[in-house]
C-alpha cells in the first residue's frame, strides 16, 4: 500500500480564543491540542507528518522539538486549500494524504483508520458528520442516487442547502498525484475570498472518483475549537471518556465528573478515588489503591493497598504496597516509599528513599535522605540538606527513632538503632545504638514576671 502522509493545518491566528498563545497550543487534558492531532498521525503510522504553521510560528515549533515533523509555513492565510499546497512539495506523487487540523484535537485513531483504508487512486475519502443545528458549516450536497457532488460553504449556500443536516469536518483523504492536479486550479471567486479545499470534492466528482463517507464514532471528536467555551466543552466531553474508562476497568469513582486525567493513568481493580483528584503524566495505581479528595499525582507509580488521604501532592515518586500517605502530605521528585510506610500530614519529601515500615507522621521536611527500615522521624523534624550551595545527604539506619523538633545536618550519618533526643541540632555522626543529645541547657528563673503593656 502506497505510504500515508499526514498533513495538519495549524496556522490560523485563533483571535477569538483572545490570547497570545497561538489557539493550537491551548491544552485540552493537559496537552496543547496540536500534540493530540501530532500523536493520533504518529499513531496511524504516518511515514510523515507536514504540519502547516503561519501565526506564532516560532512558539508553535518551540513546543515540539521533534524531526519528524515536517515544518511548512504558509506567509499568508488565505484558505484551507492554500494552506495544504503549501505541503505539495513535499509529498510524494504515490502517497495517500490525510488532512487534518491542529484545532480539532480529539478524531480517535479507530475513526481516521477506518476512513483511509479503502483509499486509493480511485477514491476520496471524506469524514462528515450530521447536525441538528449544523449554521455554520459546510454543507454535504448529494444527487438523488445519495451519492456526495460537492460541499458549499455556509455563506455561498442557497435557503435549500442550508436546510442539509449531513456537514463537512474539513477531513479527508485523497492521493497526493490528485492533490498536485487539483489545487493549483483553486478559485477564491466565493463569499469568503479564499482557496476552499472543499472545492475539490467537486473536482473528484468532475474526474469520475468515487467519494467514500464515513462518520466519527461521536460527534465530538470532530469538534473544532475557535473559542474557550468550545475548549471548556471539548475538555469535559475528553474527561468524560477517561471516567468512563477508569470505572470500566475497576476504579469507583464518587463524582465521575470531578476527576481529571491530564495524560497516561493505568489502574487495577478496586479503585476507590473521591472528588477533585487530578492525575497528570505518567501515572500507574495499583489494585486496593484509596485516594482521598483534592490529591493531585504526577508522573507517579503508586502500589497496590495504598491510601492517599486528603489534598496530598505526589510528583515523580514511587510508593510501595500499603503505604499511607498524607492528609496534606507532599513527596516531590525521587521520593521512593517501600511498603508499610507512612508520611502523614504537612510532610515534604524529596529524594528520599524511606524503608519498610518507616513514619514520617507530621510537620517534617525529609530531602535528599536514605532512611532504612522501621525508622521513626518526630514531628517538625527537618534534614538540613542544603549550604546554600550543595546539597548533602542524611542517612539513617534501621531503627533509628529521631525526636521531635530536631534539625539533621547533612551530610550526616545515624547508625542502627541510633536514637536523637527531641529538640536536637545534629552535626556529627551518630554510631549503632547511640543516644545523641544536642540542645541547649534548661535554666529555670525564680520570681521571674512578665512584662506588662504600659
Amino acid at each position: 500500500m502506497s505510504p500515508l502522509h499526514v498533513v495538519i493545518l495549524a496556522a490560523g491566528q485563533g483571535s477569538r480564543m483572545k490570547s497570545a498563545l497561538p489557539k493550537v497550543l491551548h491544552p485540552v487534558a493537559g496537552k496543547p491540542m496540536l500534540h493530540h492531532v501530532i500523536d493520533t498521525a504518529r499513531q496511524l503510522g504516518a511515514e510523515k507528518i507536514h504540519t502547516v504553521i503561519g501565526h506564532g510560528a516560532d512558539k508553535v515549533q518551540a513546543s515540539l522539538d521533534d524531526g519528524a515533523v515536517n515544518w511548512v509555513m504558509q506567509t499568508e492565510q488565505l484558505g484551507t486549500g492554500h494552506a495544504v499546497a503549501q505541503a505539495l512539495p513535499d509529498l510524494p506523487d504515490d502517497a495517500r494524504v490525510l488532512v487534518l487540523y491542529g484545532d480539532v484535537p480529539l478524531t480517535s485513531r479507530a475513526t481516521l483508520e477506518s476512513m483511509v483504508a479503502d483509499l486509493d487512486e480511485s477514491n476520496l475519502a471524506l469524514l462528515t458528520v450530521d447536525m441538528e443545528h449544523p449554521h455554520g458549516y459546510g454543507r454535504i450536497v448529494r444527487n438523488q442516487a445519495d451519492q456526495v457532488q460537492s460541499i458549499v460553504e455556509q455563506k455561498d449556500a442557497s435557503a435549500e442547502q442550508q436546510e442539509i443536516k449531513e456537514v463537512n469536518t474539513g477531513i479527508l483523504a485523497v492521493s497526493a498525484r490528485h492533490l498536485k492536479s487539483w489545487l493549483p486550479t483553486l478559485s477564491n471567486s466565493n463569499a469568503q475570498g479564499e482557496y476552499y479545499l472543499t472545492d475539490i470534492i467537486a473536482m473528484a466528482v468532475d474526474h469520475g472518483l468515487g467519494v467514500t463517507v464515513s462518520q466519527p464514532l461521536n460527534p465530538f471528536e470532530v469538534q473544532g475549537v475557535n473559542n474557550r467555551l468550545q475548549l471548556a466543552e471539548l475538555e469535559r466531553w475528553y474527561q468524560r471518556q477517561q471516567a468512563e474508562r477508569l470505572m470500566t476497568e475497576g476504579a469507583s469513582l464518587a463524582d465521575p465528573a470531578r476527576v481529571d486525567v491530564r495524560g497516561e493513568l493505568t489502574i487495577g481493580n478496586d479503585l476507590w478515588i473521591d472528588v477533585n483528584v487530578v492525575f497528570e503524566g505518567n501515572v500507574s495505581l495499583g489494585s486496593n489503591v484509596t485516594i482521598g479528595p483534592g490529591c493531585v499525582i504526577k508522573d507517579a507509580s503508586i502500589a497496590d493497598g495504598v491510601t492517599i488521604k486528603a489534598h496530598s501532592v505526589i510528583e515523580g515518586a514511587t510508593v510501595g504496597t500499603n503505604a499511607e500517605i498524607g492528609p496534606f502530605a507532599r513527596l516531590r521528585p525521587g521520593t521512593e516509599l517501600g511498603a508499610d510506610t507512612k508520611v502523614g500530614n504537612f510532610v515534604e519529601t524529596k529524594k528520599a528513599v524511606v524503608g519498610e515500615g518507616s513514619k514520617i507522621n507530621h510537620l517534617s521536611y525529609v530531602g535528599d535522605t536514605l532512611m532504612g527500615r522501621h525508622v521513626n522521624v518526630g514531628a517538625g523534624t527537618i534534614t538540613c540538606n542544603y549550604d546554600g550551595a550543595n546539597k548533602h545527604q542524611t542517612v539513617m539506619g534501621d531503627g533509628v527513632f529521631v525526636g521531635s523538633n530536631s534539625a539533621l545536618v547533612a551530610p550526616v550519618t545515624l547508625g542502627v538503632d541510633a536514637t536523637i533526643g527531641a529538640g536536637s541540632t545534629i552535626t556529627r555522626d551518630v554510631a549503632d545504638n547511640e543516644l545523641a543529645i544536642a540542645r541547649g541547657k534548661q535554666r529555670n528563673i525564680e520570681g521571674w514576671e512578665r512584662p506588662k503593656k504600659a
